[in-house]
């Protein structure tokens, strides 16, 4: 079984450019272990032949090894900083020229639309440029299309809710507004050239899922992208034990500055 998966990794690198030796071993082979068998197939050979040639079956392959989990204001207090000293912050050192806002493994959206939200209710006078990306590029088209269940909205505040969304059938549709303001883009966060000059970069709750090395590279990679004094936003799994081998340094709990 493990050389099987062993000769799958290569395979699926050329197919679609991701290299599953970045992700955490035990983790990622579970993970496909259970999808492969769940599809019928009994080895990694037979289920890639079946990938090669079943887009909707690469698809789904694709939604698995990328974790599509997300809210608007996942954890509140957090955001809360964002739009009380972060953005203020910001919004001083960069005054009179644009901000580029990008949401790094963006899953459905959700992340990106509330930074929307946030500027448009709060420094509706503020040039901004919000830059969305993903590897998943049926994740992409459902954050284009901005309809989302309930439940994504629950730690949204209630003000946010009422102006910026319409429900229909059950379905919480977002205010086209908002969605002009994001520019969504498949990226590959491991094999793909970064934005540059970027103010603000949120990356949250994906690096868990990558091998030390592979996290090393992408941490030196957002250092890279990063303007001076632009600042990384990270998820509550994911605290940077050592900033300053990547130039940055903690200027709130998950919230890192370039120096």
């Amino acid at each position: 079984m493990g050389d099987d998966y062993s000769s799958f990794k290569p395979l699926i690198r050329r197919k679609i450019g991701v290299n599953l030796d970045l992700y955490k071993e035990a983790q990622m082979k579970r993970r496909l272990t259970s999808l492969r068998n769940q599809k019928g197939y009994s080895t990694f050979a037979d289920y890639f032949k079946a990938l090669d040639q079943d887009q909707e079956l690469l698809n789904e392959f694709v939604d698995r090894i990328t974790i599509n989990v997300s809210e608007f204001y996942r954890n509140p207090k957090r955001w809360e900083v964002l739009h009380q000293t972060i953005f203020p912050l910001l919004l001083k050192e960069h005054r009179n020229q644009p901000l580029t806002i990008w949401s790094a493994a963006c899953s459905t959206g959700e992340e990106p639309y509330s930074v929307a939200m946030m500027m448009n209710t709060y420094f509706p006078e503020e040039n901004v440029r919000i830059i969305a990306t993903d590897i998943d590029e049926g994740a992409l088209e459902k954050a284009k299309a901005g309809i989302y269940q309930k439940n994504a909205l629950k730690d949204l505040p209630r003000v946010l809710q009422k102006k910026y969304f319409t429900e229909k059938h059950h379905l919480f549709h977002i205010d086209p507004k908002i969605k002009n303001m994001v520019t969504f883009k498949k990226h590959n966060l491991l094999a793909d050239t970064y934005p540059k000059e970027v103010h603000l970069i949120i990356c949250r709750n994906v690096l868990i899922y990558f091998t030390d090395d592979a996290k090393e590279q992408i941490y030196h990679n957002f250092s890279k992208s990063l303007t001076n004094n632009g600042v990384l936003f990270v998820g509550s799994t994911e605290q940077i034990f050592n900033p300053n081998d990547y130039k940055l340094s903690l200027i709130d709990t998950f919230y890192y500055q370039k120096r």
